[in-house]
């Protein structure tokens, strides 16, 4: 390590040893988020309370100091990657969490993770319904901070729909609370809705007030394929028009059931499906429905019914043990899919309903003409679809085409007024598609916004506004929590 900068030094003098780390692993261990691209930061700051970022914040603002915010390191997009060193911020200890079983509220600090409030919630009879596939690994903060979303976002909503109210730190250092612990608040502008979403570039979460609703009394599950995707979208449109809302809608195309099938054959200890679903490559729909015994009964028989044309398969479960079995496909497509390539591109785009088929057709002709695998899977219900170009990284040729490829799904989905990110964010990996969603307008008035709340520009800087190529840089050779 270089000799530390004069702020370091200072920040060193005011906080004890074990707040910042400036050893090379940790270093290391905080410059790279689930992109894998490495940027060493300066320092890691881990601190054991308010008083302790405020110095940071501080200390920043006064020497220009970049400050990037992390939780679990979860992110796809490179939003945690301190792409201009400085110190990191680190929040992933902060882990207090109390349930108000009267209100069905939730107070949380932003390292506990989603799992671990959905199963406190649930052990007392409520439920957190936002559910990233990270779920285990996510932090509140982290989630909070992307605005994400997962499997329930159609029935149920977002992130952005269970936040009450947060506190922390502007850039600037002043301590905040945005909304209160009430679920109507309307006094002065929504501040609070500007920080969900921003990837930790408009404020430092310390504190979040969440909404939870009753838990579920029943479930269902049922798995349903079809001999190609278009077939099994036709079934999603019947769904969604029958307004039956089911709480999870999934679609896996072709691809994405080869490889996990592969998978599964190679790891016999998974769970599963049922022998008498057959092993064979199909598209796939997932759906569950929850709520009442009685209304689970009879969503239950009619999604089976919506299900039934074109299907070649269907299996159902009432239990959680059997629906798990449902589940294994889909819980282990996104490993599998490295049996097509070391390397993969991500985009967690939304289309329109109507424009579902389109999207997957472009998905299956950029297969054959880049000869690049392009699986594809996501929410179906919301049209959250999680489209993957496979390559290997070390052909430069295979990663110009796998660009090339992502070039275009951005462009047809814009085009059909789809969303470049439907819960992952902008990050680094998005940047260069931003104006592509944006006019100039648009982007002028979210800068004047990054600005004024942020005048020294200190905060994740270097992100979503200035297009970033990812593939021009190296990534990290190194195993995480959820690898």
């Amino acid at each position: 390590m270089t000799a530390p900068s004069s702020a370091l030094r200072d920040l060193l003098a005011q906080l004890p040893p074990e707040s910042v780390l400036t050893d090379d692993e940790s270093r290391f261990r905080a410059s790279f988020d689930n992109l894998r691209l490495s940027v060493l930061p300066e320092a890691v700051v881990r601190p054991r309370d308010e008083s302790e970022i405020e110095a940071v914040l501080a200390l920043a603002n006064r020497d220009g100091i970049a400050v990037t915010p992390r939780g679990a390191g979860s992110a796809t997009t490179g939003a945690a990657t301190p792409v201009r060193g400085g110190w990191v911020l680190d929040l992933s200890h902060w882990r207090n969490l109390h349930i108000d079983t009267r209100q069905g509220y939730a107070y949380a600090q932003p390292g506990v993770t989603v799992a671990e409030l959905q199963d406190s919630a649930a052990k007392q009879g409520w439920f957190y319904p936002p559910d990233p596939g990270s779920r285990a690994y996510a932090t509140l903060g982290g989630t909070i901070a992307t605005n994400a979303g997962g499997m329930r976002g159609a029935k149920y909503g977002v992130t952005r729909d269970y936040v009450l109210a947060l506190e922390g730190f502007m850039p600037t250092g002043e301590w905040v609370r945005w909304g209160a612990d009430l679920r109507k608040f309307a006094s002065g502008y929504n501040v609070r809705d500007l920080w969900i979403g921003s990837e930790g570039a408009l404020g430092i979460i310390t504190g979040a007030v969440l909404r939870l609703v009753p838990k579920p009394k029943a479930r269902a599950t049922m798995l349903a394929g079809y001999p190609d995707e278009k077939t099994a979208l036709r079934a999603v449109r019947r769904i969604v028009r029958s307004r039956l809302n089911p709480s999870i809608l999934e679609f896996l195309d072709r691809q994405t059931v080869a490889c996990a099938l592969r998978h599964l054959e190679h790891n016999p200890s998974i769970p599963r499906p049922p022998r008498s679903f057959p092993r064979r490559t199909m598209a796939l729909l997932l759906v569950e429905c929850d709520g009442d015994p009685s209304v689970v009964a009879a969503t239950h028989e009619r999604l089976q019914r919506l299900l039934e044309p074109g299907s070649i398969s269907q299996a159902s479960a009432r239990t959680p043990r059997t629906a798990e079995r449902l589940w294994a496909i889909r819980r282990n497509c996104s490993h599998a899919m490295f049996q097509m390539g070391d390397s993969k591109i991500n985009e967690d785009i939304v289309v329109p309903l109507d424009s579902q088929p389109e999207l997957i057709q472009l998905t299956l002709e950029l297969n054959q003409r880049t000869g690049l695998a392009t699986p594809t899977f996501g929410h179906a219900a919301d049209g959250n679809f999680h489209v993957h170009v496979m390559f290997n990284r070390a052909d430069t040729d295979q990663r110009a085409r796998a660009d090339e490829a992502i070039d275009t799904i951005m462009a047809h989905v814009v085009g059909t007024g789809g969303a470049i990110t439907g819960e992952h964010g902008v990050g680094l990996a998005k940047s260069p598609f931003l104006s592509l969603q944006h006019s100039d307008a648009e982007i002028r008035a979210m800068r004047a916004i990054k600005d004024a709340l942020d005048p020294r520009g200190i905060l994740n800087p270097g992100k979503v506004f200035e297009p970033f190529r990812v593939g021009e840089h190296p990534r990290v050779d190194a195993r995480m929590p959820w690898d």
